[in-house]
């Protein structure tokens, strides 16, 4: 599976509070807004990462967590092809939580899986507002900062 990891969900109380931060902060530019059953907040971009502030609308809604909980609360991945990624992620110990693709239309959709330890991904072919899944360069292996450190593994 070929994916790029492209949008970063935070809750927070006040998205439309929180919003100026990252655009003064790191000069993110607003690209958007949702009100859907879920989650109402403020989609923002630095052209290649959608970053979503979301204010949860129930516990339900949130997850495990509740709507109460500040932090970062899911990331996603945009994929070459979402049935390829469903079984990569599956195959790889991913477990479904929730989400379809629409049987027909053009709509945005997220399916959502659960890693080993319970972090919520999002997949989808389809992208987000403000997210460029191919950047150049971005191909190309980053050297490693350093290749001989062996971190301490005991204890885990």
């Amino acid at each position: 599976m070929a994916g790029k990891l492209r949008h970063i969900a935070i809750s927070v109380p006040d998205p439309w509070a929180v919003a100026p931060f990252y655009e003064k902060a790191f000069g993110m530019k607003k690209v958007g807004e949702t009100d859907s059953s879920l989650a109402r907040g403020v989609y923002l971009s630095d052209g290649v990462m959608c970053v979503a502030l979301l204010n949860y609308k129930t516990d339900q809604a949130a997850g495990e967590r509740g709507r109460d909980y500040v932090g970062l609360h899911h990331i996603g991945f945009w994929v070459d092809e979402i049935g390829q990624a469903r079984q990569d992620c599956e195959a790889a110990g991913g477990n479904y939580y929730m989400g379809e693709v629409p049987i027909k239309g053009n709509i945005f959709y997220e399916v959502k899986y659960k890693d080993p330890n319970g972090v919520i991904i999002d997949l989808t072919d389809r992208g987000w507002g403000g997210a460029a899944k191919n950047v150049v360069g971005a191909d190309e292996a980053p050297a490693l900062r350093h290749p001989d450190l062996k971190a301490d593994r005991q204890g885990l």
